[in-house]
């Protein structure tokens, strides 16, 4: 029944939002929650299309509006724009950032926030975002916020216009295939939040199919992984604080929750013999699953159906069996399990 017109796709942990804008491009309703602020804004932007030829425009007038960054000798020419610095980071960005590209990067926040268009302009907001890792001293490849000083960073001006050609390419696409329904009426069928997997802005029985891949325990620090980004668009006052409420993070612990699943009773206990903290983060990070899961339950029509995907992982030796754990405890959340599928 998938094919139906008016099938609803949920994404607890939507991420960049890859279900999310397949679920628009069909003309489904699609509904999900990241609690990572610039994976929220990166969602919204790419799963909202925007008439192509109003784009263009729009992007023209930004790239006019900074010209004077756009010099063969890197230096700003005309410094009549003030550039907008987020000065309660600026220590973080003062690590991060060479002062030329710091005031480069300011000046061309500072246009984009005058830009008075909503939707034009988280668009150009995530094309900012997607240069600062190239424009500071983070080491290249990195997943952890390593700073590699020999780092050339790329100019910001130049590194800002290519991406967003590109981004202009992709809404084009998405654009061309969007039912017109969907066009004209978008809020009536993308209905995303910024907030915790465990509460989805939906109704009880109202969702055809859950489908999403969830973080892992204690693997990436995700917070961590977008923080030049955080600090930039100044999504948050403390990072500290931010990172805890992410799943998966290495802050957590519960005393008071109960885990249903044998399992991962067992594997909590195997991992205790090695290091009690690790022990009660996976614990926690089970606990906060299982909730994940009785929230899906909730939402999902009777006959809907809910797909999850994981891998398993091992830490200090013990093999975290994400998977099994996962199949076990979504029938203590009530599902019928249909089938496992193992990819090579």
């Amino acid at each position: 029944y998938i094919h139906s017109e008016e099938a609803h796709i949920n994404d607890p942990f939507m991420g960049c939002g890859t279900t999310i804008v397949t679920a628009i491009s069909k003309g489904f309703k699609a509904s999900g929650t990241d609690i990572n602020k610039i994976a929220h804004l990166i969602t919204r932007v790419k799963s909202t299309p925007i008439e192509p030829e109003y784009l263009q425009r729009k992007i023209e007038e930004l790239l006019f509006n900074l010209k004077d960054l756009n010099n063969t000798n890197g230096a700003l020419v005309d410094n009549n724009i003030e550039p907008l610095i987020p000065i309660k980071h600026l220590d973080r960005i003062n690590y991060w950032f060479t002062q030329d590209c710091i005031i480069e990067l300011g000046t061309i926040l500072r246009v984009i926030q005058n830009e008075e268009n909503e939707i034009i302009r988280n668009f150009f907001l995530v094309g900012f975002s997607h240069i600062l890792k190239n424009c500071s001293v983070w080491l290249q490849g990195s997943t952890k916020p390593t700073r590699d000083l020999n780092k050339n960073p790329s100019k910001p001006y130049e590194s800002f216009r290519r991406h967003l050609k590109k981004m202009q390419y992709g809404n084009e696409a998405f654009y061309k295939v969007v039912p017109t329904k969907v066009k004209e009426d978008i809020n009536q069928y993308l209905n995303i939040t910024i907030g915790d997997a465990r509460k989805q802005p939906v109704p009880d029985e109202s969702v055809d199919l859950v489908i999403t891949s969830s973080p892992y325990v204690t693997s990436y620090e995700y917070a961590d992984l977008h923080q030049l980004s955080t600090i930039w668009l100044d999504l948050t006052d403390d990072l500290t604080e931010y990172k805890n409420g992410f799943i998966g993070t290495s802050h957590k612990k519960y005393e008071n929750k109960i885990l249903r699943s044998q399992i991962a009773l067992d594997i909590v206990d195997k991992m205790s013999k090695k290091s009690n903290k690790m022990a009660k983060e996976i614990e926690a990070y089970f606990i906060d699953m299982q909730e994940v899961f009785d929230e899906s339950y909730r939402i999902l029509k009777s006959g809907g159906r809910c797909c999850y995907v994981i891998g398993n992982t091992k830490l200090k030796g013990v093999d975290v069996l994400n998977a099994e754990v996962f199949a076990e405890s979504l029938q203590h959340s009530g599902f019928k399990l249909d089938r496992l599928i193992k990819r090579e």
